[in-house]
């Protein structure tokens, strides 16, 4: 349990939020969402004690544990991964060292010998006996194999301290548990791992996330920090995207009766009620539900991107054949091979593999950008194409304003390139910044203007929610579900991939795993996991 009283933080004349009064219980996981700067991984530092709060306070259960999911990647250097996981439960870990002291002297004291027989009963107590074998289960669970579990952490890249991190924030049950974008850099499998495992816990877990996905299926719960308050919502962030767009849609239309907008609410709370039912977490979100006021359903100020791709001509019959493909990474591992397709017109298709490298490379092959290893491709003589690469450092490195820097993929005036980029949410003084300035969400909706410039019949996205906002991400999933042309993409978001893409196609070293179905469908079929262990082999 933690409890905030009378909480306020602000940074010089700006107040993020103040007045917050709000218990977070057992058996909850809260999904902390808000827009880009409004202070999520703030509140989670202030429950932490990283940050101290300008006023008011911060207090757990008593004789209860906070874990945190560490952001700092270097902080673990000179530690084994094992020991770095076993050290997310601290009373454990200071009591294993103590006791290692102690048997390590040449002679005990009876002293020693005391305390010693104080360490053996209190490690008993929180079942160290058990302590590395359930750390090293983390790790593989994480996708940490176990001939890394020995190496020091210094040896591992920066996805594999990710994994090591997480599992050191969830090792030893902790009562409390805050994790801050716990999905970065995982695969889809790990990513599903971690829903399980979070839907069966009884602690109480805060969580920010881009995952739309993913707070869908764990958060019982919703912060929504907006409006300068830190408010607590019934039901997960489809419930609270879905209703606050309803009561905006409600306050733009003034000429319905009130009485129409409570029916209205009242319908949507019964619907979403019954889709509930369906949900890991059923009983407590819907009991929530069916506690909510239609007053508590309220616009959002959250403003989102106008994202709008247009074709210039339609597409002939003619897509995309690929016939043998191969590609191979400059460490001589093969990223796939014998991959061959055809495109169908409107298709939507997503590439999955366990190696990400082997999407970005297909996609540089087709576009030109990366000679294949083997194999041939042909895209149909009316496609027109619109690529947005995973690595867009090349693209901004000039001094170039975002006007001018737009300008250079379009046709158009300063007044239609302002236009664009007001559309992306940049503010009219924001267009004269330079573009090696700024920061990675910029970026990819500057690149994203520059997509719907070209007005392609066939958009090719490697990873297109990276560096994005909730906002952003959703409404560039709303326009792609309604694209007339054709997708090729890749993607870690689970919702963005189940909601566009009607085609999935996973690349192994021994070939491809072609089907037409739904994303949900293909993870869960049985028919295709074992499949899949068998292109991996």
């Amino acid at each position: 349990m933690i409890t905030l009283t009378n909480i306020a933080i602000q940074f010089g004349k700006r107040v993020l939020y103040k007045d917050v009064n709000i218990k977070f219980t057992n058996g909850n996981i809260y999904g902390v969402i808000g827009a880009n700067g409004a202070g999520k991984s703030t509140l989670l530092r202030a429950i932490s004690g990283e940050l101290e709060p300008n006023k008011g306070t911060v207090e757990l259960g008593p004789g209860e544990r906070l874990s945190v999911l560490e952001q700092d990647h270097f902080k673990y250097d000179d530690y084994t991964v094992l020991n770095t996981v076993l050290m997310g439960h601290q009373p454990l870990w200071e009591n294993m060292k103590e006791r290692e002291e102690i048997y390590s002297k040449a002679e005990m004291t009876e002293e020693d010998g005391n305390r010693a027989a104080e360490l053996e009963e209190r490690f008993a107590e929180m079942d160290g006996w058990n302590a590395e074998s359930d750390a090293a289960q983390l790790l593989q669970h994480v996708g940490v194999k176990d001939a890394q579990h020995y190496k020091q952490m210094s040896e591992l890249s920066n996805n594999e301290k990710v994994r090591v991190m997480l599992a050191k924030a969830l090792f030893g049950h902790p009562d409390n548990l805050l994790l801050d974008e716990p999905t970065n850099d995982l695969d889809l499998d790990t990513v599903q791992w971690l829903e399980e495992y979070l839907s069966q816990v009884e602690q109480t877990v805060l969580v920010v996330s881009h995952d739309r996905h993913f707070l869908d299926a764990v958060s019982t719960q919703t912060v929504d920090i907006d409006f300068g308050k830190v408010s607590v919502f019934a039901g997960n962030y489809s419930f609270w995207y879905e209703s606050s767009q309803l009561a905006l849609r409600q306050q733009q239309n003034q000429r319905q009766k009130a009485e129409e907008k409570r029916k209205e609410l009242e319908e949507f709370i019964r619907r979403f009620s019954a889709n509930v039912a369906k949900s890991k977490q059923t009983t407590s979100r819907k009991k929530m539900l069916e506690k909510l006021t239609i007053d508590e359903i309220t616009p959002s100020t959250r403003k989102y991107p106008g994202i709008i791709f247009t074709m210039d001509r339609e597409p002939g019959n003619q897509i995309l054949e690929v016939e043998g493909l191969k590609a191979i990474d400059t460490d001589g591992t093969v990223l796939f091979d014998n991959v061959s397709f055809t495109i169908e017109k409107g298709q939507k298709t997503v590439f999955l593999s366990h190696n990400p490298k082997a999407m970005t490379a297909l996609f540089e092959i087709i576009n030109g950008n990366r000679q294949a290893d083997a194999g041939t491709f042909k895209w149909g003589v009316t496609i027109t194409t619109a690529y947005l690469p995973l690595d867009n450092t090349e693209f901004f490195k000039s001094d170039l304003n975002l006007v001018d820097w737009l300008m250079q993929y379009g046709q158009g005036n300063e007044v239609v390139m302002k236009g664009f980029l007001g559309r992306m949410l940049f503010k009219q003084e924001e267009v004269e910044k330079k573009v090696n300035v700024l920061s990675g969400g910029e970026k990819m909706r500057c690149m994203i203007a520059r997509m719907q410039l070209q007005n392609a019949n066939c958009l090719i996205l490697d990873t297109p929610t990276n560096h994005l906002d909730l906002e952003s991400i959703q409404a560039f999933n709303n326009n792609l579900i309604g694209f007339k042309g054709n997708i090729l993409f890749a993607s870690h978001d689970h919702e963005f991939i189940h909601t566009v893409a009607d085609r999935i196609i996973e690349l192994t070293p021994k070939g491809t795993i072609d089907k037409l179905m739904t994303y949900d469908d293909y993870i869960y079929d049985a028919n295709i996991k074992e499949l899949k262990e068998k292109m991996y082999e």
